[in-house]
C-alpha cells in the first residue's frame, strides 16, 4: 500500500486510485464523496490524518505519482484516470455486505492488500492472485479467470478452469465467500 496525500489533505492509496477518491473526480462531474445529508460542506477534519495547516475544500486532484518505468492500462492513459467499470458484492463470506471496485483490464483477487480487490477476511483466499477478474475496454466484455492459487472458483456452481465470460448478476465463489458480479460498462455505457 502506498498512501500519498492530495491538495485537500486527503490520504489515499496511490496503487488502487489515480486521484483522490474524496475530492471527486475532475471533468467527469463526479463530486468529492460527503456524508449523507451534508451537501456542499466538506467533510470534517480528522485529527489522525489530516493536518491542521491544510486548507480544506475540493480542488482539482492531482494524478497519483508512479513508478515512471510501470506499466499503466490503455484506459488510464487515454484518460488520465483508472475509472470503475463494474463491482463485485459480497453476499456470502466474512466480509458479507462489502463491494469491491473492478477497474479496466486486469484485476487481481487475494487476501494481500497490494491486490487489486482484497478479500481480506477469508483465510481460504490465496494471498495473490487467486483469480482474475478483466475487463476488456474494446468489446466491453468482462472475463473470470483462475489465478495461482490453490483454491477452486466457481461461477454459478460451476467449476472455472479457463477464462470464462462473466454476464450480469453472476454469483463467484472462491473460499468461504460468494460474490456477485454488477457490471458498469457494456451496451448501455463505456468510458472510452
Amino acid at each position: 500500500m502506498v498512501m500519498k496525500r492530495c491538495d485537500n489533505g486527503h490520504y489515499f492509496d496511490s496503487t488502487k486510485h489515480s486521484s483522490c477518491p474524496s475530492c471527486g473526480v475532475a471533468n467527469l462531474n463526479i463530486l468529492p464523496t460527503m456524508a449523507a445529508g451534508r451537501t456542499g460542506v466538506p467533510p470534517p477534519a480528522r485529527p489522525d490524518i489530516d493536518s491542521p495547516t491544510v486548507a480544506r475544500g475540493h480542488a482539482k486532484p492531482v494524478l497519483a505519482e508512479r513508478d515512471p518505468g510501470a506499466t499503466v492500462g490503455v484506459v488510464r492513459k487515454k484518460m488520465g484516470i483508472d475509472p470503475v467499470v463494474g463491482w463485485l458484492v459480497c453476499i456470502e463470506g466474512p466480509e458479507k455486505g462489502r463491494d469491491y471496485r473492478i477497474r479496466s483490464e486486469r484485476n487481481f483477487i487475494g487476501r494481500d492488500p497490494r491486490m487489486d480487490i482484497c478479500i481480506g477476511g477469508d483465510d481460504a483466499i490465496s494471498r495473490e492472485n487467486h483469480a482474475v477478474i478483466s475487463f476488456n475496454p474494446k468489446k466491453n466484455s468482462y472475463l473470470l479467470t483462475p489465478g495461482d492459487g490453490r483454491g477452486i472458483i466457481y461461477l454459478n456452481d460451476d467449476e472455472v478452469a479457463t477464462p470464462t465470460e462473466l454476464k450480469a448478476y453472476d454469483t463467484i465463489e472462491m473460499g468461504q465467500t460468494k460474490l456477485l458480479f454488477v457490471p458498469f460498462c457494456g451496451e448501455r455505457f463505456k468510458w472510452v
